[in-house]
């Protein structure tokens, strides 16, 4: 009963899963959004989910395990929903890192008297990466004629580009200058990326003590401890 149960599942997973698409011939594929779900997890999440489900029944079996089966494979569905592939945390790290010289960049183009749009045109051409490349869609509605709150209200919702995003928009609601608002972001965003560096390296330092006093601790017991010991023991005669 349980390998047929499992037999099931696999075929109906197999069914379900999106066959790959052949592109025909002078036609190109749209690429994916690489900030979506993508990862081996993700394409074999139904499998995964019902796999799960089987395992549960197999393992505890009868009504009990009937009835945990369901919610156990919908909680590992949703589970692997919620997993951030690697490749998207690394493009999201890779983008945080680039922003501080990002961000000075644009403070020296709108400082020359650059339009928002040209400015991050200009930035995304001259510091080409993972932080310019989710800046130049904001460009794109700015020449199209998007209203400029808005659209900087877009960058708020990407982890990476948030303080940019919030800093733009609150000045655009408040009227303040763009270029100064831009420049004392990119002054703080330079001493808080200096400040995390110093942070890790002093998280080495402090990491690297226990085994560097683990492979020091026979030496001090062998060269310190047991010669102390063996003098007091053969003064006491033992």
């Amino acid at each position: 009963m349980s390998i047929w149960l499992a037999a099931v599942a696999l075929g109906l997973a197999a069914a379900l899963l999106p066959a790959p698409v052949t592109p025909l011939p002078g036609t190109v594929l749209a690429v994916e959004n690489r900030a979506g779900p993508d990862g081996w997890m993700m394409r074999w999440r139904l499998v995964l989910a019902l796999l799960a489900a089987v395992a549960v029944y197999v393992f505890v079996g009868g009504a009990v395990g009937a009835v945990l089966a369901a919610p156990t494979g919908a909680v590992c569905w949703l589970v692997i929903g919620r997993v951030e592939p690697t490749e998207v945390r690394r493009e999201r790290e890779a983008a945080k890192a680039e922003l501080p010289a990002l961000v000075r960049l644009l403070s020296v183009a709108l400082s020359s008297g650059a339009a928002p749009a040209e400015a991050l045109v200009a930035v995304a051409a001259a510091l080409p990466g993972p932080a310019a490349a989710r800046l130049l869609p904001a460009a794109s509605r700015l020449h199209l004629g998007a209203d400029p709150e808005k659209t900087w209200r877009t960058l708020v919702d990407d982890p990476a580009l948030a303080p940019l995003g919030r800093a733009l928009a609150r000045a655009q609601a408040t009227g303040a200058p763009v270029a100064t608002t831009v420049e004392r972001l990119a002054d703080d965003l330079t001493r808080n990326a200096r400040a995390e560096v110093e942070d890790r390296a002093r998280a080495v330092g402090v990491k690297a003590a226990v085994p560097l006093g683990i492979c020091l601790l026979p030496a001090f017991l062998l060269l310190g401890v047991v010669p102390v010991v063996g003098g007091l023991l053969a003064n006491l005669g033992i």
